[in-house]
């Protein structure tokens, strides 16, 4: 031990070991020890908990298989009671599984038995400043287990630290710049509406669906929402006036209480909110209820990608939509498809039955718009109709 160890506050240490003449033996070489006193020992876990409570030491000697809990129960509950004491784990078992089980508790040191009392001393000074030692093949072992989870955890750290600065250079001005598909009447091709989109003018190159995937890993994907959408809104006013805008929304951006800020001076009647069947809704009447100013307003609800999954029939009965669009999975070949044209006229059937409008997304083909004319509906987007791009002039 240090000169300057010495100096100091000798280290408060209390000791928990149902082996009485082990317990002996550690408490008579810490009572020879300068730098170090005893203010307390414990038989069982239980007890060792109440005298660290009361003591607060600098250090806690445990048993790692004492009763009552054994080591790890009193670790934690170590740390709950007195979280400045480090805990010092002793043990008869050099196995991975015991050493493993009381660094995960909160152990800083673990030390065998039967190893020379100096090593166990050195381990309760090194714990009172806060540094790890472990002895044993075992604790070898899980050190170097801990140092390669430390080093993943760090590089998991730096590749967040980088996806944030990457989304909040997308959220800066100009970062995104919005296009817009028109949506036209299948039978006469004329522009009813636009749906907004995204595009990203910061690196790294990927797509807007994986650009919002990122920022919702990293708990930014809302702001990422809000900003593409005041990115499409500044160009309102330059729409046809007799178009409406079409904007995409996830269920959590629509519950944030940001919405209404969001739109506030458009006219909710010339815009559509379209929430993705893929987004999860945690609760419909939430949601609906958030919505319903929006509603209210004259504003109105679209069910996104209708046909590529189960949820989204779920979306349409419980939210009550004023629009479905038909996924591109479902549009695509439905010239061709029985299975496709059948979904696409039931989806159809219903929507006039309840009195929701119908938009055929992903268009590409003359045989397919007109198949999707013949079935009866009534508007579609897609590559024949117009590509994404900026407002006409």
């Amino acid at each position: 031990m240090s000169d300057a160890t010495q100096a100091a506050r000798p280290i408060r240490v209390i000791v928990g070991e149902d082996d009485a003449s082990v317990r002996q033996a550690v408490v008579e070489a810490i009572g020879r020890e300068a730098g170090m006193t005893m203010v307390g020992t414990a038989a069982d876990a239980e007890e060792a908990i109440e005298v660290a409570a009361r003591e607060r030491p600098d250090v806690a000697v445990l048993d790692v298989k004492m009763p009552a809990g054994g080591g790890p129960r009193a670790t934690r509950e170590i740390g709950r009671v007195s979280p400045a004491t480090r805990v010092v784990a002793l043990s008869a078992h050099d196995d991975r599984v015991s050493v493993a089980e009381m660094l995960r508790a909160g152990a800083l040191s673990y030390v065998v038995k039967g190893a020379p009392i100096g090593e166990l001393l050195e381990a309760i000074e090194r714990a009172s400043r806060g540094l790890a030692s472990l002895s044993g093949a075992a604790a070898a072992s899980v050190a170097r287990d801990l140092d390669e989870r430390m080093a993943l955890r760090e590089r998991r750290d730096e590749e967040r630290s980088r996806r944030i600065e990457e989304v909040r250079l997308a959220l800066q001005p100009g970062g995104i710049v919005p296009v817009f598909q028109p949506i036209m009447e299948i039978g006469t091709r004329h522009v009813v509406g636009y749906e907004a989109l995204a595009r990203f003018l910061v690196e790294p190159q990927r797509p807007p669906n994986q650009w919002f995937a990122a920022a919702a890993e990293i708990g930014l994907g809302v702001d990422l929402e809000f900003a593409a959408i005041k990115a499409a809104l500044e160009r309102f006013d330059d729409l046809p006036p007799e178009a409406y805008l079409s904007l995409n929304l996830s269920p959590a951006a629509c519950l944030s209480g940001r919405l209404d800020t969001a739109l506030l001076g458009v006219p909710a009647h010339r815009l559509v909110l379209e929430v993705t069947e893929h987004a999860p809704v945690p609760d419909y009447d939430v949601l609906r209820a958030a919505l319903r100013p929006f509603l209210a307003g004259g504003g109105r609800l679209a069910i996104d990608d209708a046909g590529a999954g189960f949820a989204s029939l779920r979306h349409i009965v419980r939210l009550a939509p004023d629009v479905i669009k038909l996924d591109i999975s479902l549009t695509r070949d439905i010239d061709t498809d029985r299975a496709r044209r059948a979904l696409a006229a039931a989806l159809v059937s219903f929507g006039r039955e309840m009195g929701i409008g119908i938009v055929a997304e992903g268009i590409e083909t003359d045989s397919e718009l007109e198949t999707l004319g013949e079935l009866g509906v009534r508007s579609g987007q897609g590559y024949l109709l117009g590509r994404p791009g900026p407002l006409p002039a």
